[in-house]
């Protein structure tokens, strides 16, 4: 399926990993979305369940090994082109995931990678359905940490 003016809404996910009040956002190497920060993810491949496809996208973007995915918000992503035909549909289920192992290394889809402090979020400049994502959900962000981590 066609990413760019597809005939049907596409399937993805974002993982949501916080670690001592700081959460992990990548920059995005390629559209949509090209030099925004937002949270990893990907594309549900055929077969795939969700949970399964958190995890690996996770492993594949950032090297780090991600486990217990709970599914915590949709976000239904529509963007338009110039003359308001729908250049880019998503359906993207956001998933908490606690840091299993790993070091993180963003391979070629991830210009940057960083642990940002949840009150500094939204200083970055964001993906539009991440900003969204992060103010309907900040507190609960704020209540969470992933404890199986260290940063070092």
């Amino acid at each position: 399926m066609k990413r760019k003016y597809p005939v049907q809404p596409i399937a993805g996910v974002g993982a949501v990993i916080v670690n001592s009040r700081k959460i992990l956002l990548v920059k995005r190497s390629f559209e949509p979305g090209k030099g925004k920060w937002t949270i990893p993810g990907g594309l549900v491949e055929l077969g795939e369940a969700p949970e399964e496809t958190v995890i690996r996208e996770v492993m594949e973007e950032c090297g780090l090994e991600v486990e217990n995915p709970a599914l915590i918000d949709v976000v239904n992503n529509v963007m338009l082109d110039k003359k308001r035909k729908i250049k880019y549909h998503f359906i993207i289920l956001d998933f908490l995931v606690e840091l299993k192992g790993g070091r993180l290394v963003p391979n070629e889809e991830i210009l940057e990678a960083k642990w940002v402090p949840l009150e500094d979020v939204e200083k970055y400049n964001l993906t539009s359905s991440f900003r969204e994502f992060f103010q309907r959900n900040r507190d609960l962000l704020e209540k969470i940490d992933s404890y199986f981590f260290d940063e070092k």
